[in-house]
């Protein structure tokens, strides 16, 4: 099992900047790649970037691509999602989630075992 915990959504004005944090317990043995996903009211969860626990670089979606950056603490349990110029279409809950899958790095909601409860980042115009 592993326990997946985000924090540092909130409230910002267009073109602002948040910092997102996912904090894993339990059996984080670095054979994860840990996502980070989004969901806004009536949308499907989508892919925002993922990086597999054990090294490498991280992998977006295009439109995160040069506003946001993730990133892995020196602590080696967290990992974070910097957001900058951040626009009202990105309101949304925001949720780190565990996959056992490391021979690529995951995209899709399926491919991933464990999920937190989200943070909710809104984005005011």
């Amino acid at each position: 099992q592993v326990q997946l915990v985000e924090s540092g959504g909130g409230l910002v004005q267009a073109v602002g900047s948040l910092r997102l944090s996912c904090l894993a317990s339990g059996r984080t043995s670095r054979s994860y790649a840990i996502g980070w996903f989004l969901q806004a009211p009536v949308e499907e969860r989508e892919f925002v970037a993922a990086i597999n626990w054990s090294g490498g670089n991280p992998a977006y979606a295009d439109s995160a691509k040069g506003r946001f950056t993730m990133s892995r603490g020196n602590a080696g349990n967290t990992v974070y999602l910097q957001a900058n110029n951040l626009k009202p279409e990105d309101t949304a809950v925001y949720y780190c989630a565990a996959s056992p899958v490391v021979s690529f790095t995951p995209s899709r909601p399926a491919d991933y075992d464990y999920w937190g409860q989200g943070t909710q980042v809104t984005v005011s115009s």
